[in-house]
């Protein structure tokens, strides 16, 4: 029973809600993982799968506590009762079931941690890393300097296409998260960046079987296909070896970088919401708390009292 409801409600996210691929795969994973906790396999592979009206809010409490027990970040037990409510809310709605048992379970306050950025020096420093003389190095310079200039989630770089850049313009066409189209402004160093690679882009493309061969992808990998996040990732963490003094960020700094930099600069927070793609202010603010450490630390170096 719990497989085919599964796989109904993966259904539902990905053609009726239009859902990214990178949140169905952990709803799927989350909520496999309840199932295995209400209905565990015994050692022939066969569940005894409690009534579905059985599992109330105690049951997520229990199982909740379980994952705390098991030192699971709160975060991450907070990804799955969001995926829990979301499956129960599908099936009242379908009426396979008569309430939502995890609407009223309370969601684990989170950690606060500020975000980490670079400083503006070592940002340039660390975005003209690559080498500038190779095809390899063209590229991955474009994609740091889009990603810093930019603000953009390496999720939304990797799904540009060649038409959603305005050259003329110099603007940049983003889909974010529920599929939310934005545009977004880019400077002459990251367009220069761009041209560059978009010279050797098709050496890359020919790399892909004539079967395989996309022209639309902005960014492709070696083999001539889209590139992925976790390419991006890995590019990100090559560069932080080859420059010396940068360590324990991730492509996301670059963002956070974007962000601090503007507001440090005077930029109002809610044109950086704009341009970040948040929902809510409520989640730019945080970038607020960046800009008072920076000046409570001038503060602490300038004034005779402090």
């Amino acid at each position: 029973m719990f497989a085919e409801l599964l796989t109904q409600f993966l259904d539902h996210l990905r053609y009726e809600r239009n859902v990214s691929a990178h949140t169905i795969r952990n709803y799927e994973s989350d909520l496999r993982q309840f199932i295995d906790y209400v209905a565990p396999a015994d050692e022939n592979g066969k569940r005894k799968e409690p009534p579905l009206a059985q599992i109330d809010h105690l049951t997520i409490r229990e199982w909740l506590a379980t994952l705390h027990s098991d030192q699971k970040r709160k975060t991450s037990i907070a990804r799955k009762l969001a995926a829990l409510r979301t499956f129960f809310q599908f099936l009242v709605r379908e009426g396979i079931a008569e309430s939502n048992p995890a609407k009223i379970v309370a969601t684990p306050r989170k950690e606060k941690k500020l975000p980490v950025h670079l400083s503006i020096e070592d940002a340039i420093r660390f975005i003209e890393t690559p080498d500038m003389e190779t095809d390899f190095g063209k590229r991955d310079r474009a994609i740091l300097e889009l990603l810093y200039a930019t603000g953009v989630r390496v999720s939304e770089l990797v799904n540009i296409n060649l038409r959603d850049i305005d050259f003329k313009n110099k603007l940049l066409r983003v889909f974010g998260k529920r599929r939310k189209e934005r545009i977004v402004p880019f400077g002459d160093p990251a367009a220069k960046a761009l041209q560059d690679y978009l010279g050797v882009r098709e050496k890359f493309l020919m790399n892909a079987p004539a079967t395989k061969r996309d022209a639309q992808p902005l960014i492709l990998n070696y083999q001539g296909t889209r590139m992925t996040t976790r390419s991006v990732g890995r590019l990100v963490e090559k560069y932080i070896r080859l420059c010396a003094g940068i360590h324990d960020i991730s492509p996301h700094a670059l963002r956070h970088s974007f962000a601090t930099h503007l507001l440090d600069s005077g930029a109002d927070l809610r044109d950086i919401q704009e341009l970040l793609g948040h929902a809510r202010l409520s989640t730019t603010q945080i970038y607020t708390h960046v800009s008072m450490e920076k000046l409570i630390e001038v503060y602490d170096k300038a004034h005779p009292k402090a």
